[in-house]
């Protein structure tokens, strides 16, 4: 027909640049029919001049199709073996090759050297080499519960030497106190190797092994010697959670495959993601630590899991978008290996596309201050990409080999289903479009003001543990004779050259002055005499919001204004690394947040060729953001009586509610632009577009929803939160701005929404060669 040019195709699977004329008018309209849709603007006809000779028809179903991811689709089910071969040898080859992925649990790691805790942290290294925080603390006392004698004290520094004796594995040291000043209660601060997280396994291990030391040396005593403190607290954590972390996995997996099967009504169907995806984390995992060692930084001992978590929820959305497009060419009456050619013809750029803002949103993580979210931003990126690569290669070479049989034992595929409900849903929103914008704009936004409650909350801890938990239990003890800050006290160094006993004797009289402050311990000198340390202990928990009110404002303030003359003054601890890292986050969410928004923005207008969409598009994603981050506010700290939310639960929202929000929102605008290509109007296309598409988003979010939802059952603190706070937003994403919103908006803009491209008008004709006149000669 074109003499083997292909024309090039554009965004969205736009057709090429003219439609050859044709006499066979087969899929002239989306319903099949040839008569013209009410609404639908007619096709131009052959007429009189020099426009005789056109007509329009659907060049993909003449001619085949066209485009950059056709000739993608033709290749790999031309050669499926060779395709499936080069990923199974990249993934063995990374396996094998591949570094492991660094971590780090210790959160002053994640902070830039100019913010004042880690200043404090440089000192301590320099000053007090041989000075540490305990990663554990054993809390001491007689059962009877009555003081501790001098020989109970005695026994007590017995009771660390012989357990320090011991050499347990992941136990640096450890060293006794002096009785607290009412002699219920004596601590022994442990110390884990440098290299070794409080949150780590190792911490954990370690731990539950100097545990069991413990009872044995105790023993007969009358003494009880219990753990708390951060290793202690990741320990309880782990045991109360039980198989929390399989029983996620099992939840997910087994709610994708009943999905699946509900949908497909296939094993092999269901079974299919799960088994590529199982492939592609292995190749993703490896480039990502490779990547992370190389750029020199560190992930937290989460980044794993919240991989996993990536590559299987938004792995599983890609493929469903293929596998959906797929299915409805084979009933349009294409061959396996042709409706595979066409499926990715049609659904390739809309993946990339959506692929392509997650990357370009998880990328802007780069910017962040904290190092933490500078690993997790290409660690993301990275695991989308290869899941993109595999959902336009891996697993159309895989289908085309399996053909029809990826449907087995159903025969479902083969009849076209009525989708009733999202028949009569389009059409609906397609008559009313102005009052459904109206209503889902107006609940996202009453959602939306309870955002303005968010209070961040460092202590994860609290609530997570069950009060039986021995790092609860031996707190209780402590409070006894201590305050609760003891577990890990802040720590206050003065520099100067001239440090007389006088002057440090009256700065501890101000910080003990400060409320919130429990005891000071007297100061530490250095061995050249230049830097004194205070170890200041707070008289609530040091990771509890008031501690941080505490360390932010009174305790800062008054010991840099009570510093000696000629001293610089530096706080430093736990508690205070809490805060900066707080003040840290807050200048990311300035800088992190519009950069995102500008980067996905100038994506959206080049791709959809226009400057209207990409607007309401952004500001529909962040008003479900806001939507999210409301509702979670409202029912964990109105309802639930929490002092706060996760403290990075508004990042770890922005980059799966609105990366992924995104996602849908491109794939309504891809079906709702192909429509209108097809000669549709606005509102009818919104009517068509919704009818073909509603059933592959509400299956993709509920997948997606109930994957992150299964993090709830973990029943620990910080999953809770975020599995509630990403499902709800997966929710809000799919179900109301891309079924609702945003079909809605674009029906009411009409076609200046595509302005200044003009994208949805349907391709110039081709003109049809006049036949030859035959001479006789």
């Amino acid at each position: 027909m074109n003499g083997g040019r292909e024309f090039p195709g554009n965004f969205l699977g736009a057709p090429a640049e003219c439609a050859p004329a044709t006499s066979t008018p087969h899929g002239a309209w989306r319903d099949g029919s040839l008569s013209r849709p009410a609404g639908a603007r007619p096709a131009p006809s052959r007429r009189a001049g020099g426009n005789a000779n056109l007509i329009r028809v659907n060049t993909n179903e003449t001619q085949g199709e066209t485009g950059p991811f056709a000739r993608l689709g033709r290749f790999v089910v031309g050669h499926p073996w060779r395709v499936i071969a080069v990923w199974v040898v990249a993934a063995i080859a990374v396996v094998a090759l591949a570094p492991g992925l660094p971590t780090s649990s210790d959160e002053s790691d994640f902070l830039p050297g100019h913010y004042e805790s880690a200043k404090a942290q440089q000192v301590q290294e320099t000053a007090f080499p041989e000075a540490f925080t305990p990663a554990a603390v054993i809390v001491v006392r007689r059962a009877d519960g009555r003081p501790l004698s001098a020989a109970d004290s005695a026994r007590v520094t017995g009771l660390a030497r012989s357990a320090e004796a011991a050499h347990l594995d992941g136990i640096a040291g450890l060293v006794a106190a002096p009785p607290a000043p009412n002699r219920l209660v004596q601590t022994i601060g442990v110390r884990l190797p440098g290299d070794v997280g409080t949150s780590s396994p190792e911490a954990a291990d370690a731990v539950q092994a100097l545990r069991a030391e413990l009872d044995r040396l105790t023993g007969g005593t009358g003494l009880r010697a219990r753990t708390t403190g951060a290793a202690a607290a990741t320990l309880d954590d782990q045991e109360a959670s039980g198989d929390a972390d399989a029983l996620v996995m099992i939840a997910t997996l087994a709610l994708i495959l009943v999905l699946l099967l509900l949908i497909f009504r296939s094993p092999v169907t269901a079974l299919l993601p799960i088994l590529v995806l199982a492939v592609l984390s292995q190749v993703a995992n490896g480039l990502i630590a490779a990547t992370v060692r190389a750029l020199g930084l560190r992930a937290d001992s989460s980044a794993s899991q919240l991989l996993i978590v990536v590559l299987f929820g938004v792995g599983t959305d890609y493929i469903l978008f293929l596998m959906f497009r797929y299915r409805e060419r084979l009933r349009a009456g294409d061959d396996p290996k042709t409706a595979m050619v066409g499926a990715l013809a049609r659904v390739g750029e809309a993946i990339t596309s959506a692929a392509g803002v997650v990357i370009i949103a998880f990328l802007a993580m780069t910017l962040s201050s904290l190092s933490l979210f500078r690993s997790w931003g290409p660690s993301l990126a990275i695991a989308v990409t290869v899941t993109l690569l595999g959902g336009l290669t891996l697993v159309p070479a895989v289908v085309s080999l399996l053909g029809t049989k990826v449907f087995w034992p159903s025969r479902a595929w083969r009849r076209e289903p009525e989708a009733a409900r999202f028949a009569r849903f389009g059409r609906s929103l397609a008559r009313r479009p102005a009052v459904y914008a109206a209503v889902t704009g107006g609940v996202l936004a009453i959602l939306a003001v309870g955002s303005f409650g968010f209070k961040p909350d460092f202590d994860l801890a609290s609530g997570a543990l069950p009060s039986s938990a021995e790092s609860r239990v031996a707190l209780e003890d402590l409070k006894r004779g201590l305050p609760a800050g003891a577990t890990d006290p802040t720590h206050v160094y003065v520099q100067g050259k001239d440090l007389d006993q006088a002057s440090l004797a009256r700065f501890a009289t101000r910080l003990k002055s400060v409320d919130g402050v429990g005891e000071v311990a007297p100061p530490e000198v250095s061995r050249d005499g230049t830097t004194a340390g205070f170890a200041v202990v707070l008289s609530v928990a040091p990771e509890s919001a008031k501690a941080l009110d505490t360390v932010r404002g009174p305790l800062r303030r008054t010991a840099h204004e009570a510093a000696p003359p000629g001293t610089r003054v530096l706080v430093g601890g736990g508690t205070a690394v809490f805060v900066d890292i707080r003040s840290a986050m807050n200048r990311d969410y300035s800088v992190v947040f519009p950069a995102a928004a500008a980067l996905i923005f100038i994506v959206l207008a080049l791709l959809l060729r226009s400057v209207i969409a990409p607007w309401y598009l952004l500001a529909t994603v962040g008003l479900g953001f806001g939507a999210t981050l409301g509702a979670a506010t409202l029912l964990f700290q109105k309802v639930g009586g929490e002092p706060g939310l996760l403290f990075h639960l508004p990042l770890i929202m922005y980059m799966f509610v609105v990366a992924l929000g995104t996602d849908y929102n491109i794939l309504i605008m891809a079906r709702l632009r192909e429509e209108a290509r097809e000669g549709l109007a606005p509102r009818p296309a919104l009517a068509a577009a919704i009818r073909h598409t509603g059933p592959t988003i509400a299956a993709a979010g509920l997948i997606l929803c109930g994957s992150f939802a299964a993090l709830t059952l973990a029943g620990n603190k910080a999953l809770v939160e975020v599995g509630f706070a990403i499902s709800f937003g997966i929710a809000v994403a799919a179900f109301l701005m891309a079924l609702f919103l945003t079909p809605a908006v674009t029906a009411l803009i009409g076609h200046r929404a595509w302005w200044p491209g003009h994208g949805d008008e349907p391709p110039p004709l081709c003109p049809v060669p006049e036949p030859v006149e035959q001479r006789t000669p």
